[in-house]
């Protein structure tokens, strides 16, 4: 009788169920550590694009209803009341009480929009002293005055500003207001919520130096006195640029788009198209960005880095300017 002895495995065998072993426990790390990239570049994608729809929807949410005066229908029949004070302002340096401007002084041409294009850090502070030195270079600013899209309460809150007007005549003061006031406002009257914004790109997010371009905006906080303060709308969009369309014969539609118009041209527009660059705020280090950007009259951009980017746009038609160009304002 053969007795067989079980001697275990070869060293050959040993040798080959290791390698197989490798290559198996290669191959599961390989897919996680792929599975892994491949969700972390969709949850960046994603949040970029979110970042930018909440650019998109601010910036088009203030333009539709830039140029809105309640019940009045030209700018310039809204006066501040002489107790009327801000603390820090955001226009040219020798414009007193800039943001409660309407209309420029001396002249009709509304202040509803105001615009920089492709702006330096000198360019920007020449027309909103506010901004600073936070400008990204080469990007649009944009400033847009109104009122809200709905009436006050009856009982106001003490030190903001609002519009009071019956149609005719409009006043600007602060709650409460002074007495007497600088333009009395016949009774029936409505009022109306402030709210002037300055659109731009910031360099920054939350600390200086980050180097994380933000969508910020510069809104009035009411305070005693009223004082212009940033708020930051959404990070990685890296430019802003715009196209103003321009009503050139009065019937309230865009003839043509124009990105830098002048002063006298702002007076014509009816609508605008909106760019917007945005920018992925993790960079990714197994993917170049090797694309191209031209964007509106912008320079093209080629970054040539590792961040992903996207081009988003819009075209606004702001109803109340098309109204009052229609009008003959």
């Amino acid at each position: 009788m053969n007795t067989h002895t079980q001697n275990g495995f070869s060293l050959v065998e040993l040798m080959i169920a290791m390698t197989l072993g490798l290559v198996l426990a290669t191959g599961l790390i390989t897919i996680f550590v792929n599975n892994r990239h491949s969700f972390n570049r969709d949850d960046v994608l994603l949040s970029m694009q979110d970042d930018a729809r909440q650019a998109i929807r601010e910036l088009t949410n203030d333009l539709t209803m830039a140029g809105f005066w309640a019940d009045l229908l030209l700018p310039a029949s809204v006066v501040p009341d002489g107790s009327l004070a801000v603390g820090t302002d955001c226009g040219p340096a020798a414009a007193v009480d800039w943001i409660y401007q309407t209309v420029t002084p001396g002249t009709t041409q509304s202040q509803s929009l105001s615009t920089v294009d492709n702006a330096t850090v000198a360019s920007a502070n020449a027309s909103f002293s506010c901004i600073g030195a936070e400008i990204v270079p080469g990007t649009d600013i944009i400033a847009i005055k109104r009122v809200a899209g709905a009436r006050a309460p009856m009982v106001l809150t003490d030190d903001t500003v609002y519009l009071r007007t019956n149609g005719t005549v409009g006043l600007l003061f602060q709650e409460p207001a002074g007495v007497p006031p600088t333009v009395p406002v016949p009774a029936p009257f409505t009022t109306w919520e402030y709210r002037p914004s300055i659109y731009y790109i910031r360099n920054f997010a939350i600390t200086a130096g980050d180097e994380i371009p933000t969508l910020c905006r510069k809104v009035l906080e009411f305070d005693s006195p009223p004082t212009m303060v940033t708020e930051c709308l959404a990070q990685g969009i890296e430019n802003l640029q715009l196209e103003y369309g321009l009503d050139t014969n009065g019937d309230g539609t865009p003839n043509v788009y124009l990105p830098n118009p002048t002063p006298a041209q702002m007076q014509t527009v009816v609508s605008a198209k909106i760019y917007v660059l945005a920018r992925s705020i993790e960079a990714d280090i197994r993917y170049t960005n090797e694309k191209s950007y031209s964007i509106s009259n912008a320079p093209l951009y080629e970054p040539n880095d590792n961040f992903y980017r996207r081009v988003f746009s819009i075209v606004v038609s702001m109803r109340n300017l098309k109204s009052l160009r229609i009008l003959g304002g």
